[in-house]
C-alpha cells in the first residue's frame, strides 16, 4: 500500500484524482488532500513524508513550487496542471512526471509506472547507503574522541560523552553531559561528517544534536520543534523549520 497526499485547489479535481487511484491494482491511500502552498507546507513539517505526493501548480496562495522553498520535500512527486510552462521547472525538483489536465486514465498509469520502476531503484540505493553506514560506523570511520584544550592542559571527551555541538561568537564548542562547555578546532560542517550520522543530527544552523541528549520534544511557533537538553543555559534549541521533517525521520530510524 503506498500512501500518497493530493495538493489540489479544486476540490473536483482532487477527487477525481482519489477515483482515479482507487481503481489502480495497486493499492493507494490518500492521507491528505491539501488545499494551498501554506497547509501543504504546514502538512509536511508534521508528518512523516508520504510514499508519493501529486501537485497541483497553480494553487490559490501561489505556485507549489514555493513549498520546495519552505520545507524539505522527501518524496518524489507527480506535478499536474492546466499548463505545460512550468514543465521545466518542475523537473529541476522531485518530479518524475508532468501531467496535463484533465488526467486520463492511461497518462496517470504510465506516470504511476515510472514511479515504480523508480521507487524500486529508491529502495535498492537507499538501502546499499544504509549498508554502507553501519560499516563505516563499525570500522570506526567516525571520531570516538575529541582532544580539548582546557587552560594549560589538554584533555581527550569521548563522542558518547558529548551532549552537543554548538557554535557561538565565531568558534565552536562542544557540551558535555556534565554541563562543561569546551572550544574544539573544528567548525559544525566538518563536525556533520565526523560523528556518526545515527547518532548526531544538525538542527540548525547553529547545533548538532546527540540523540542521547534529547530529554524532551515540544511544538514551537510557526511549525518547528522545541528541544530540551541537559544544563540548558542559553535557553532551549529550535529545530529550524526546514530541517524538522529531516529530523523527524532520523528520530524514527
Amino acid at each position: 500500500m503506498k500512501k500518497v497526499i493530493i495538493v489540489e485547489d479544486e476540490m473536483l479535481a482532487a477527487k477525481r484524482l482519489q477515483r482515479l487511484l482507487a481503481g489502480q491494482e495497486e493499492e493507494f491511500t490518500v492521507l491528505a488532500i491539501l488545499d494551498s502552498v501554506k497547509n501543504t507546507a504546514r502538512w509536511l513539517a508534521t508528518n512523516p513524508p508520504p510514499d508519493l505526493m501529486f501537485m497541483d501548480i497553480q494553487l490559490g496562495d501561489g505556485l507549489s513550487f514555493e513549498v520546495f522553498e519552505i520545507v524539505e520535500v522527501a518524496c518524489p512527486v507527480i506535478f499536474i496542471t492546466a499548463y505545460n510552462e512550468y514543465a521545466l521547472e518542475a523537473f529541476k525538483l522531485n518530479s518524475i512526471a508532468y501531467l496535463l489536465k484533465p488526467i486520463t486514465p492511461g497518462d496517470l498509469q504510465q506516470a504511476l509506472a515510472k514511479y515504480g520502476e523508480m521507487a524500486r531503484l529508491f529502495t535498492a540505493v537507499r538501502q546499499q547507503q544504509q549498508v554502507a553506514e553501519i560499516r563505516k560506523s563499525l570500522l570506526d570511520g567516525y571520531k570516538k574522541r575529541f582532544m580539548v584544550k582546557v587552560g594549560d592542559h589538554i584533555k581527550s571527551v569521548n563522542t558518547g560523552d558529548i551532549a552537543c555541538f554548538f557554535s557561538r561568537d565565531k568558534a565552536t564548542y562542544l557540551k558535555t553531559f556534565a554541563g562543561r562547555n569546551l572550544p574544539v578546532d573544528y567548525p559544525l560542517e566538518q563536525l556533520q561528517e565526523m560523528v556518526d550520522p545515527l547518532q548526531f543530527y544538525r538542527v540548525n544552523r547553529k547545533y548538532l544534536v546527540n540523540i542521547n541528549a534529547i530529554e524532551d520534544i515540544v511544538a514551537y511557533t510557526n511549525s518547528r520543534l522545541e528541544l530540551h537538553l541537559p544544563h540548558p543555559e542559553d535557553g532551549p534549541v529550535i529545530v529550524s523549520r526546514e530541517r524538522v521533517a529531516g529530523f523527524k525521520q532520523w528520530l524514527d530510524r
